[in-house]
């Protein structure tokens, strides 16, 4: 129900920016979810399933989605993960990754 992340009173749409990431030919399957922040609220976390035998790193995601997204929209933190937990129709289950990621708040990095 909640694919909008509230980051310093701005609304990053967490489905344009999986669109976005799923674009690059390395990423299979994106997933983005807002995890707690002592400055911004909430943050970005990109959570990433690879294709078979491709390993890009973060920072070539980053550099993909530079001028595909706004800036203050890039995740702080890309995770690549083994498989993302669906529905039963299919459909990302965002509830149990909010309930892995989301229980301790990322750092500052302007502190």
């Amino acid at each position: 129900m909640k694919d909008v992340i509230k980051s310093g009173g701005e609304w990053i749409s967490s489905i344009d920016l999986e669109n976005a990431a799923i674009g690059h030919p390395d990423i299979a399957e994106a997933a983005v979810i807002g995890i707690p922040h002592p400055r911004w609220q909430e943050r970005p976390l990109l959570l990433l399933r690879c294709q078979p035998g491709r390993e890009p790193s973060a920072a070539d995601v980053l550099a993909f989605l530079a001028d595909k997204v706004p800036r203050w929209w890039l995740p702080d933190e890309i995770r690549f993960v083994e498989d993302l937990p669906h529905t039963a129709t299919g459909k990302l289950l965002k509830t149990r990754l909010r309930a892995l990621y989301t229980s301790a708040p990322a750092a500052d990095p302007l502190q």
